[in-house]
């Protein structure tokens, strides 16, 4: 049984190298079965700080595009055309991810807003921007997870067929 739960979390964990799968929600979950399936091995102190880091995850992922189409000079709408761009893009590729992204804030700040070419370009670019520091930020918030788990987990012992002999 023990075995087949850390098979089980070890497998959610993993979805974070999964490109447009919420890495860090299926870490949260691995955590959460984890702690249910095992209640002895996880204090509700580190269950906890990864909710926590996981919390922090959401903010910097809906924030990052906004803040970054914003600091380049863009408006709610261009703000608003990089989320609808990043949606449509997130079923097909990561280039069709990045590129829905700038082009919905070109294509929202150029018709919506009535903006210049060269202001909606400049939004475009802040939106990808936003978007590429967000995922660093939402990868540091998913391996922060894993190593917070990691070191506080305690680690099962092998059955005797899957231990080397000295």
């Amino acid at each position: 049984m023990e075995i087949a739960v850390w098979t089980l979390t070890s497998l959610l964990m993993l979805a974070v190298l999964v490109p447009l799968v919420p890495g860090t929600t299926f870490i949260l979950l691995g955590v959460l079965l984890h702690k249910l399936l095992l209640p002895h091995s996880l204090s509700l102190n580190m269950l906890g700080w990864v909710a926590g880091i996981w919390f922090a995850y959401v903010v910097i992922d809906f924030l990052g595009v906004l803040v970054g189409t914003r600091v380049f000079g863009g408006t709610k709408w261009g703000m608003a055309g990089a989320s609808g761009g990043a949606f449509v893009g997130m079923f097909f590729s990561l280039p069709a991810l990045l590129l829905g992204t700038i082009f919905g804030a070109i294509v929202a700040e150029r018709y919506t807003a009535k903006r210049t070419h060269r202001e909606s370009l400049r939004a475009g670019f802040g939106a990808v921007f936003g978007f590429i520091l967000s995922t660093v930020g939402r990868l540091a918030c998913a391996f922060l997870m894993i190593a917070l788990f990691v070191y506080a987990a305690p680690w099962p012992s092998l059955p005797a067929w899957l231990q080397w002999t000295s």
